[in-house]
This record gives structure tokens, C-alpha cells and sequence, in this order.
């Protein structure tokens, strides 16, 4: 999933507590081996070695809702939520310290489009070689939400999962009081920039402190815009408290993508958001503790 995981949860006794905690890891292990593009037993993986086949791959239910969530994110952020742009990492090396060549991300570019595939319930058709899905873009946040289902589905009622920082709220403490959730400065991550504050619901973040390179002052992110290839500016740092922490993180990545247009967008869909520039500036409508 991408970083440390952990599940908090209030049980009836050390039992249960370790039964749900297992069925819980359970389920985010199940996600992880047929979501993982890492795997060569995934059906990320099948569908991917499919790419230029007419025939293409029939997939299950819970697959076919995660392709339609795809395809209406990709809508609803004008096309920059795009799971076919994972491709460009094939350019783009953020541990070697050097820009890609555009040409090589001129390459590339072709394989990329959500508009290019063919989706028909229940089959997904990449019509060109060399495509790609890339599901990391949202199924860690899928995950974290059925993870906080099967405790709940258990009897727990008050607890939260959290995989790689994004977190799904089980149910507040026991006395109703919220969780406090620390939001990372995109220069300082050894500490909070802030902290709100969670009863229910999911809260996702995202920004350019993952995986970058820096050169002549110039901070390159791994969050690449599917329509040029390169890396997006214009905000630092963005976190989303939404119903579900699949919509959050969704929402965070689009905000990402928009750049400096991405808190007014945020502010149209009403979802609580705090957004950071490089210095730590804070602006946004989600109130912290």
C-alpha cells in the first residue's frame, strides 16, 4: 500500500481484537494481490499484458465498479484523472536525479488516455500495446474504506484504519470524542502542520514531498499530468475530508492536478479541503484543532 499501515481498533477483549484485526489485514492483503501492478499474478498485471488485444479481459463486479468510478473521475476532473497515465513513470526516474528527455515522454504519450479504451461491462479493452491501467491512484483509499467495513461488519464499533496515510474512521472513541489527525508540512515532514479532528468518514492527502527530484531550485513531483507528461505545480500539499476515503483521495489528487486552480475547485464540490503552499501557507475551509 505504498507506506505504513496500522488499525486502531476498541474491542471486547484481546480475542477480538485479534480477529478483526486479522480479517481487517486480510482484506487489505486481498486488495493488494489483485490490484498490484507489482505482482505478476495480479489482474492489474492481466490486463495490462492484454494491451492490443481485440479481445481484451472480462473482469468481476468489484473490478467493473472501480473501472466505472475511473471512468466518472476522469469526467468529472476533465480528464486529468486518468489511470492510463501510470505509463509515464516509464520516463520519469525520481531516484536518478536527472530529467527524462521530452522525447521520451513524447513516446509515451500516445499510450495514454482513458478515452482510448473500450469499456463495456464486463470487458476492459487497452486497443493499443504498450498500455496501461495503474489502479495506486485510488484503490489504497478503496482499500482503507472495506477494511473499516469488515471491522464494522465484526461488531467494532469505534476505531480507524489507516494505510500509507490515508485513513478511514471506523467509529469515533468510545466517548464519542474524535480522532486527531496530523496533517504532514510538504517541507518539513517530520511534523504537523496542522491537526483536525474525525469522527466518521475518511481523510486523504496528497502532495509533492512523496517522490521528487530537485533541480536548480525546481521541485519535479511524481503527480504527472496525463496530458503533457510532466509533473504538476501550484500547490504543495492538499487534504480532503470526505464520506468515503476513496472520494477524498480522489478528490486530493484532482485538487493536485488543477494546480492553482484546484482549492476553487475543491470549494465548488463542498468537500472540506486544506491546501499548503511550499512555505506552509494554509488556505481552505476545513477547520483544524
Amino acid at each position: 500500500m505504498g507506506g505504513p499501515c496500522s488499525v486502531q481498533l476498541y474491542a471486547a477483549d484481546a480475542a477480538q481484537a485479534q480477529r478483526v484485526g486479522d480479517a481487517v489485514c486480510a482484506e487489505v492483503l486481498r486488495l493488494e494481490r489483485v490490484y498490484s501492478r507489482y505482482r505478476d499474478d495480479s489482474l492489474t498485471t492481466r490486463i495490462n499484458r492484454s494491451a492490443g488485444d481485440a479481445q481484451g479481459v472480462e473482469v468481476d463486479e468489484e473490478t467493473a465498479g472501480l473501472l466505472d468510478y475511473a471512468q466518472q473521475a476522469h469526467a468529472l476532473s476533465g480528464g486529468l484523472f486518468d489511470i492510463t497515465s501510470g505509463v509515464l513513470r516509464g520516463a520519469w526516474d525520481f531516484k536518478s536525479g536527472r530529467l527524462p528527455a521530452q522525447a521520451r515522454i513524447d513516446a509515451l504519450l500516445p499510450r495514454v488516455g482513458w478515452t482510448r479504451v473500450r469499456w463495456q461491462r464486463p470487458h476492459i479493452v487497452l486497443p493499443l500495446a504498450g498500455m496501461e491501467l495503474d489502479f495506486g491512484g485510488y484503490v489504497k483509499e478503496y482499500a482503507a474504506d472495506a477494511a473499516a467495513g469488515v471491522a464494522r461488519r465484526h461488531g467494532i464499533a469505534h476505531g480507524l484504519v489507516e494505510l500509507g496515510g490515508d485513513i478511514a474512521v471506523i467509529g469515533p472513541h468510545p466517548d464519542g470524542a474524535p480522532w486527531r489527525v496530523g496533517i504532514r508540512h510538504p517541507r518539513a515532514p517530520e511534523r504537523a502542520l496542522a491537526t483536525v479532528e474525525l469522527r466518521e468518514g475518511g481523510i486523504a492527502s496528497s502532495g509533492d514531498y512523496e517522490r521528487f527530484i530537485e533541480i536548480d531550485g525546481q521541485r519535479y513531483c511524481h503527480i504527472l499530468d496525463p496530458r503533457t507528461g510532466w509533473p504538476v505545480r501550484g500547490v504543495a500539499a492538499v487534504s480532503v475530508i470526505a464520506p468515503q476515503c476513496l472520494v477524498a483521495g480522489t478528490a486530493t489528487t484532482i485538487a493536485m492536478l488543477k494546480g492553482a486552480e484546484g482549492p476553487a475547485w475543491l470549494e465548488e464540490l463542498g468537500l472540506p479541503y486544506l491546501c499548503a503552499d511550499a512555505e506552509g501557507r494554509l488556505r481552505g475551509s476545513l477547520r483544524t484543532a
